[in-house]
């Protein structure tokens, strides 16, 4: 059956808006129509080769939907069922699995290597990030959809497929942000906003949104920020003007450059902690002498989908969604089709905007 699809031709090409050919779900597969799909940074880094992706593909690993059919063996969700797509399934049996860190599964992205669909010419597509959520419909291993959680609509789920559980579980996680503590988040972008509300669901007595673009500062104080900080040469030193001249107690870098994670690092106290979340690529050199290390005795952490187990976290962040403490809605400041994506794309690339949801 031939749905329509973003497809990604070659590292670095332009996304082709096409007809692709979606065969029916096989043993431990499910078909899913989309509701919605998140325009993720991380897509950018697939289609610009700073992530490794198998090509042609189609991107997307941010979504939700309904369950078309299901193949042989798969009994946790029906057809009619709404699910949240995850990207990154946990196989349960590697060494990172056995000690709990599901998030870091040595075998979670080797479905993104298959072949999962063929355009109409009958050209081989790969599943992007295992998902391919930038169609209208996708086949997926059963791992990879989670019911959507009572009282989350549809399209807002979407969200909680990446962005949501990055930006929560940095914070409760990674940071394990306490209450009372002052908090710096750099990039406000889907993640940087859930972390901010995040930092607030913690109980953060001070929070500081820091980005590039001064007209973000009123999406950045809805999402929770106390403060608002235009990103310049002298950011670390207004964020340690704003905390008593000592620094934040946590920063958390949404944005993945050096710059910005060197940043985040001035930034925090002395004994402080720096989460990075953002996604940089290998020519991103951030360097660190000896004696500041000793000196300042602060931490730096990387940080993998939020250290979240979504199986865990979707129905504590479904409380938090239902109990009115966190806003899908806030996250999402462009609604656009299918066609729209390219565009979002090209706003990414030139630094504007805010972060877009598909809607099918």
């Amino acid at each position: 059956m031939a749905v329509r699809a973003a497809v990604l031709p070659a590292i670095g090409s332009p996304l082709e808006i096409t007809g692709i050919e979606l065969p029916d779900p096989g043993p431990g597969q499910v078909r899913v129509r989309l509701a919605a799909a998140g325009v993720c940074h991380s897509d950018l880094s697939l289609s610009d080769g700073t992530m490794r992706v198998p090509v042609p593909a189609v991107l997307g690993h941010e979504g939700a939907g309904t369950v078309v059919s299901v193949g042989e063996g798969v009994d946790h969700v029906s057809p009619g069922d709404g699910v949240v797509l995850n990207w990154a399934p946990s196989c349960g049996a590697c060494h990172a699995c056995s000690l709990g860190e599901v998030w870091l599964c040595a075998d979670a992205l080797t479905g993104a290597a298959a072949v999962y669909a063929r355009t109409t010419e009958g050209t081989d597509l790969h599943p992007g990030l295992n998902v391919a959520a930038f169609a209208e419909e996708t086949v997926v291993s059963a791992s990879c959809v989670l019911p959507v959680p009572d009282g989350v609509p549809l399209t807002d789920a979407a969200l909680l497929g990446c962005a949501v559980l990055t930006g929560y579980g940095a914070v409760h996680h990674s940071a394990r942000v306490r209450q009372g503590e002052t908090v710096a988040v750099f990039g406000v972008g889907g993640v940087g906003l859930a972390a901010l509300q995040a930092a607030r669901i913690a109980g953060a007595s001070k929070i500081v949104a820091v980005d590039v673009s001064a007209e973000k500062e009123e999406l950045a104080r809805a999402a929770g920020a106390t403060d608002y900080v235009v990103a310049s040469d002298t950011t670390a030193r207004e964020i340690r003007g704003l905390t008593g001249k000592q620094g934040v107690d946590v920063a958390v870098e949404c944005a993945g450059r050096a710059v910005t994670i060197r940043t985040a690092w001035d930034s925090t106290r002395r004994g402080g902690r720096t989460t990075v979340v953002g996604i940089g690529g290998k020519d991103q050199q951030v360097t660190f002498n000896a004696l500041e290390i000793f000196h300042w005795g602060r931490t730096l952490s990387g940080c993998v989908y939020g250290n979240s187990d979504p199986a865990r976290d979707l129905p504590v962040l479904a409380g938090h969604i239902r109990a009115g403490r966190l806003d899908l809605s806030a996250l999402v400041t462009e609604h656009i089709s299918l066609d729209g994506i390219p565009a979002a794309f090209e706003n990414m690339l030139a630094g504007k905007g805010g972060r877009a949801l598909v809607v099918f």
